[in-house]
């Protein structure tokens, strides 16, 4: 039985930046919630000292991830349709 042969995908360093964003960007968010949960929880008067800007973290990062999932999956496709291009010729 013969193994089928996969082509290694190629990603490129934009499409590594964009993923590593991406991740890093959802990631802190993530954190800064479950901090923001916990100091809540504590009995930390959240409205001075740094707390205001943690706060901000979520609302920024998150719809700022989705855009760039966004950028990502649409890069990636314009990747691949170009490799299919390419193969086809």
């Amino acid at each position: 039985m013969a193994v089928a042969e996969k082509t290694p995908a190629n990603i490129n360093r934009s499409q590594r930046v964009l993923a590593y964003m991406f991740a890093s960007t959802i990631g802190l968010s993530l954190i800064a919630i479950f901090v923001i949960l916990a100091a809540g929880g504590a009995g930390v008067n959240l409205a001075e000292g740094a707390w205001p800007v943690v706060m901000l973290l979520p609302m920024i990062g998150l719809p700022l991830g989705f855009i760039l999932v966004i950028a990502l999956v649409v890069s990636t496709s314009v990747s691949r349709s170009r490799a299919a291009k390419d193969d086809g010729n």
